[in-house]
């Protein structure tokens, strides 16, 4: 991981907010593609609070978020989910479960440029058009840093959602 310096958290909405229950995020990538695939927060004005609906990868009609992050450096998936995510080394900067945020000031960027530095061609600066994004889910946390992305909205299953990511990545549409 990385060590905080001077990060700042700030909470955006460019992106969808995740589900706060089921958002089964799925990453699909290669060495020059990323992306992100999550159910997204939909109110039921219905909704008396005292049912819970199971949801698995094969739930129809379900709101899912496409994210697909230009010229990405790199990505982590994986804990904490919300119960442990004041765990996260920006949790203290106003990182809170079921958000969307970019981390400016990033020191994950920044420890990325001095790892990088001692490549005979390095060019000082080359990560400064990146961003540091940040999607905490219900059961994990999904981060990168990439030049920045583009949302599309999919209607149906999340198994729909993945097969769709993968032909993308198969057709270099992505």
């Amino acid at each position: 991981m990385y060590q905080v310096r001077d990060d700042v958290v700030l909470e955006i909405n460019t992106a969808p907010r995740p589900d706060p229950g089921a958002p089964l995020p799925a990453v699909v990538s290669d060495e020059r593609h990323l992306l992100l695939a999550y159910i997204v927060e939909v109110p039921d004005p219905s909704w008396n609070g005292t049912s819970v609906s199971v949801v698995s990868p094969d739930s129809p009609d379900k709101a899912i978020a496409i994210v697909g992050f230009q010229n990405e450096v790199c990505h982590l998936f994986g804990p904490p989910n919300d119960e442990a995510l004041a765990g996260h080394p920006l949790a203290a900067r106003g990182l809170r479960p079921y958000t969307v945020n970019e981390v400016a000031k990033s020191s994950w960027i920044q420890s990325l440029e001095r790892m990088n530095a001692v490549h005979p061609r390095h060019r000082p600066g080359y990560l400064e058009s990146c961003r540091h994004y940040i999607f905490a889910f219900h059961d994990s946390t999904f981060e990168c840093v990439a030049e920045g992305f583009t949302v599309q909205m999919h209607h149906g299953s999340m198994r729909s959602a993945v097969s769709l990511m993968v032909a993308w990545l198969g057709d270099d549409a992505a």
